[in-house]
């Protein structure tokens, strides 16, 4: 493919800006006082431009979720295919790979929960992605042993028990004011470790 092709679009720019400057903001201000004309001013365009890429600062949140959550969806697929590394191995990669994005993006993440419940677009990006990467999991489950079946003890309900309480160790991590992480991580492993050793 020739340069011309791979250069991004001049519209994929800005709302890729518009997506970096609503993070930015993020990181001082509330989604309630976030506005429009702060997240279009920070990417440098016109409010009236923003609209042309996003109704509302919702969905802006939206979008940066999804974009954030990405990453996540990413390498739990890549982990999750890894058929040649024990299953435990893989669920350590995948769970240090969640650390990483709650380091590194932990005011996205945050406000994805604090407003999944009150903003649909927002909750179905999270909720989309909690859900995919609890099929990549089901997959790691059922190689180091769980059954596949349909049930309370099964690989598919049980990665997901344990995907909604990876997400929620690591949103109290975020929130406390240490931080930890790496003790939400920790925690979790042992948690994963205890469910795939039986």
């Amino acid at each position: 493919m020739g340069r011309r092709g791979a250069a991004p679009r001049k519209g994929d720019l800005r709302e890729q800006a518009l997506l970096d400057a609503a993070e930015a903001l993020l990181e001082h201000t509330s989604l309630e006082e976030l506005t429009v004309e702060a997240i279009a001013k920070g990417a440098g365009i016109s409010r009236g431009s923003l609209y042309f890429y996003f109704g509302n600062k919702h969905e802006v949140l939206a979008a940066l979720v999804e974009r954030t959550m990405r990453t996540i969806r990413a390498e739990a697929d890549s982990t999750a295919q890894d058929a040649a590394s024990p299953p435990v191995d893989v669920m350590e990669r995948a769970v240090h790979g969640v650390e990483r994005v709650w380091r590194e993006h932990g005011t996205v993440m945050r406000a994805a929960v604090d407003y999944s419940a009150l903003h649909p677009v927002i909750g179905s990006a999270w909720n989309d992605t909690v859900e995919a990467f609890a099929r990549s999991m089901t997959q790691v489950l059922k190689r180091a042993g769980i059954p596949d079946e349909h049930g309370p003890d099964g690989a598919a309900a049980l990665a997901g028990a344990l995907c909604w309480m990876t997400e929620r160790t690591f949103y109290r991590a975020v929130c406390s004011p240490g931080e930890d992480l790496a003790h939400a991580t920790a925690t979790t492993m042992e948690i994963w470790r205890r469910v795939m050793n039986g």
